[in-house]
């Protein structure tokens, strides 16, 4: 018979009064390997706060090493915190442009300085990173930061690790290097659940959970589960598109522009360090465009001149909706006009509030709670909260839902205006395939309805819409 490395029974958890897993069992034997999916707040990340501790559950659970039991169990979360040189570790989204912030931060040689020097630059060069050792922290991309996560958990020497969606940010590369490290672990006699998404099993995964309303509903091999998957995902009706076509015909008129973006011989850098040279890039009114490339290649800086971001856009040749940046409009004028959401804005949202001021926010172009609603911006939140599934989580605090729950809501957030310009930086990160079958369903019908101009950023094929008929390489 097989060995037992892990052993959950009748786990339960709750926040304060409200229960959100009940009663899960499973066993991880010796070859075995666990993937844990299901839908938008299902329960996932709860689990594994639950798994490692982060927070009070009844029922049973142990982990074994080499036949005896090991509290060298670590949790990879999904979003990155660091402190700087002040010892602060509350950002805003601007600072990573600002080389003032920049030389505030630790370098990643730095973060992991206190560790064995020997296994850093080894991990750093399983994970592809050691080019990197002396980038400050806040200017990582996204996909960077995921890989010095598990560098930092792996420097820890540990026996389990339980990884809440790894995969997300990640580039094709970094999700194949990421999949040949899961593989390897085993042998190293580190051993791993995975919390993912359903759309990403690697290879060396042989089971799968699924959960739903923090329940399992299913166990089983992932070959069998293959099968069956789509059976654990409601697909929507169309009864969001009436309610679409009324928003879009009621939407405030923005001025016409010829040219959405212009830049010309763009050049950004940060110290010695070039992120864009000699870039050139012309977007028209009613295009649609992805943008593609690998970690680091400078796509979020690129974003973040167009969206007002970065200060270093007063000194471009740059023209947005036809006017030349830094001739005498304001931050506001320019992001009144577009709709913003990616993993950096999420990572940084650390504003109070319920779903419902969350996404009244983006009418106002705000990372707060901000002025009164009319009550047409009123109907209108709750119309968008209605096509996004979102309206049984309207008065919840924002920082209380699930991270999918959260994404889904920035992403809301970014629609609300119907606006000219759409930038949506990975907007499917973190979804389950039901909401991601349902975000390109509605960009498509948007764009059979409205003219607008989208951005779309996305490392998955599989998650660009229909719409898309231009493409950006940032290789």
């Amino acid at each position: 018979m097989a060995k037992i490395l892990a052993d959950i029974q009748h786990l339960s958890a709750s926040y304060g009064s409200a229960q959100v897993l009940n009663d899960i069992s499973f066993q991880v034997l010796e070859g075995q390997n666990w993937a844990i999916v299901g839908s938008m707040g299902s329960g996932k990340t709860t689990l594994a706060k639950a798994l490692t501790g982060r927070l009070f559950r009844k029922g049973t659970f142990s982990f074994f090493q080499d036949d005896a039991p090991t509290s060298k169990v670590y949790w990879i979360e999904q979003q990155h915190r660091f402190k700087n040189r002040s010892n602060v570790s509350d950002f805003y989204l601007q600072q990573r442009f600002n080389s003032q912030d920049s030389e505030d931060a630790y370098t990643m040689l730095e973060e992991l300085a206190e560790e064995d020097s020997e296994a850093i630059h080894a991990w750093l060069n399983v994970f592809h990173l050691q080019e990197l050792v002396n980038k400050p922290l806040i200017q990582l991309s996204n996909g960077e930061n995921k890989r010095l996560q598990l560098v930092k958990a792996l420097l820890k020497q540990p026996d389990w690790l339980i990884l809440d969606n790894p995969f997300l940010g990640l580039d094709v590369q970094g999700r194949e290097i990421l999949s040949q490290c899961l593989a390897k672990l085993p042998q190293l006699g580190i051993h791993f659940i995975l919390i993912s998404s359903a759309m990403e099993l690697p290879d060396t995964i042989t089971h799968v959970m699924v959960l739903e309303a923090g329940q399992s509903v299913w166990q089983g091999e992932k070959k069998a589960y293959e099968q069956r998957k789509m059976l654990f995902f409601n697909q929507r009706e169309d009864g969001w598109k009436e309610k679409l076509k009324t928003l879009i015909a009621t939407k405030e008129v923005f001025p016409a522009f010829q040219w959405a973006i212009q830049m010309k011989d763009v050049q950004v850098r940060y110290g010695e360090k070039v992120i864009l040279s000699g870039f050139d890039w012309e977007v028209f009114q009613g295009d649609k465009w992805l943008i593609y490339g690998p970690n680091g290649a400078g796509k979020s800086t690129m974003l973040s001149l167009i969206s007002a971001d970065n200060p270093q856009a007063y000194a471009q040749n740059l023209f947005l909706f036809d006017r030349k940046r830094g001739s005498g409009e304001s931050i506001w004028d320019i992001k009144k006009r577009m709709g913003y959401v990616s993993p950096e804005l999420h990572v940084y949202f650390r504003a109070p509030g319920t779903v419902r001021e969350v996404i009244s926010s983006g009418l106002f172009d705000i990372m707060g709670l901000g002025k009164r609603m009319s009550t047409d911006q009123s109907g209108r939140v709750q119309t968008w909260m209605e096509i996004m599934g979102l309206s049984h989580l309207s008065e919840r605090h924002f920082q209380q839902i699930s991270t999918g729950e959260q994404r889904m809501v920035l992403l809301t957030r970014a629609l609300v205006k119907n606006p000219p310009l759409l930038i949506l930086d990975e907007p499917c990160q973190g979804l389950d395939e039901d909401q991601i079958q349902h975000v390109k369903h509605l960009l498509d019908f948007m764009s059979e309805q409205d003219e607008f101009t989208l951005l779309y950023v996305s490392h998955y094929e599989s998650d660009v819409p229909r719409c898309v008929t231009h493409r950006k390489s940032m290789i």
